[in-house]
């Protein structure tokens, strides 16, 4: 069986973040989103990829090239403009001849496909989708299925007073080839909002399979953060924070410089950090390869990008720093605070939180940054 990762996203809610580059490359633990799920695929069996792409697709094609590094062959559709969830695999129709799976490359999850596939084929399923018990069900299509599992309502992104159900739909799906023939060619075009209620109209199988396990819809700040914390708490099965486990929860990479008594499971250090004497790092917080944290510095439940460095005294507490940032002596980054790809942060600075300061912007000393800077 073929996979379709779609892989085209913006990722707006998650910026400065997505400024500069696609929401599936947004690493957690120091791995793209992506990744993880090329990971997923290649565990069940899944070796022929497709992946559809939109924004920044030079940036994903870099990366994974043909997806030899990972064991899986991947290849690439780019669209010229906006598709559709739908439309984008429309677009590829040529190249799904048989039973396939769709999974978005910007959540995280540890479905298992085995027995989504498993339960397709025993309910003759034109469409089968993955669903997942949520507690706030306003940010994705709700569905309720009979005894048997079959999709009896659907609707997406309910307004408050519209919630009929707490099932979720994740956006993996199992689906049949013919399908495609009822999308039209060229035009923008959603399983949510067109497809699968054109099929619930027609009285055709659609199945929901509820699955246990991880999901997360990284789509925006805190559920990113919140994916992040899950997998340091070991909530994820199969995706464990690389480097060596030092001490417990405290995982290291290579070339790292740092006092370990001063690093506070759960942590990761990618290769290439220095930590100075008396800094402190962790719990919660991941440090992406080549960042500096100078002496006296504090970072607790933060994440800080590739090649960033972290000022004498400053303190990091449930904030974002983007790559190749620089946060001044003394300045203080509150909870939900994100800073885009090299910021300058000047000295004795305090950023609010949860304010978001965009790319190549800089802060100067002394500032106190109570609203977006863009």
């Amino acid at each position: 069986m073929k996979a379709v990762i779609m892989a085209g996203g913006k990722g707006t809610r998650l910026r400065p973040l997505t400024s500069n580059q696609p929401k599936p490359m947004i690493p957690i633990v120091n791995t793209p989103c992506m990744e993880h799920i090329v990971r997923l695929l290649k565990r069940y069996d899944f070796e022929d990829i497709l992946v559809t792409l939109e924004f920044m697709p030079e940036v994903i094609r870099e990366y994974f090239g043909d997806g030899s590094r990972w064991g899986v062959r991947m290849d690439y559709s780019v669209e010229e403009e906006p598709l559709g969830t739908a439309g984008s695999v429309k677009y590829v129709e040529d190249r799904l001849n048989e039973r396939f799976v769709v999974v978005s490359g910007d959540a995280l999850t540890d479905v298992d496909l085995e027995k989504a596939v498993a339960f397709h084929e025993e309910r003759g399923a034109e469409v089968t989708l993955v669903l997942k018990k949520v507690d706030d069900p306003s940010e994705f299509g709700i569905v309720v299925v009979d005894d048997d599992g079959r999709v009896s309502e659907f609707l997406e992104k309910p307004d408050e007073g519209e919630v009929f159900s707490y099932t979720a739909n994740t956006g993996i799906y199992v689906v049949e080839p013919g399908v495609l023939r009822d999308i039209p060619e060229g035009q923008e075009y959603d399983w949510s909002e067109d497809q699968f209620p054109k099929m619930l109209g027609e009285g055709r199988p659609v199945y929901g399979y509820v699955m246990e396990g991880y999901w997360e819809d990284i789509g925006n700040i805190e559920q990113y953060m919140s994916a992040q914390r899950d997998v340091l708490d070991g909530k994820v099965r199969g995706v464990n924070p690389p480097g060596e486990e030092v001490s417990k929860g405290v995982y290291v990479g290579r070339g790292v410089e740092a006092d370990e008594e001063r690093l506070e499971g759960p942590v990761v250090l990618g290769d290439n950090v220095r930590v100075a004497s008396g800094a402190r790092v962790g719990p919660y917080s991941v440090i992406a390869p080549n960042v500096s944290i100078d002496a006296g510095a504090s970072v607790r439940e933060s994440t800080v990008a590739e090649g960033a460095s972290i000022g004498q005294g400053a303190g990091l507490d449930g904030a974002l720093i983007g790559r190749s940032c620089t946060v001044g002596p003394y300045s203080r980054l509150l909870e939900g605070s994100a800073l885009g790809d090299e910021v300058e942060v000047g000295e004795g600075v305090t950023v609010s939180p949860g304010v978001s300061v965009y790319p190549n912007q800089s802060i100067e000393s002394g500032a106190a940054v109570t609203e977006d800077v863009s």
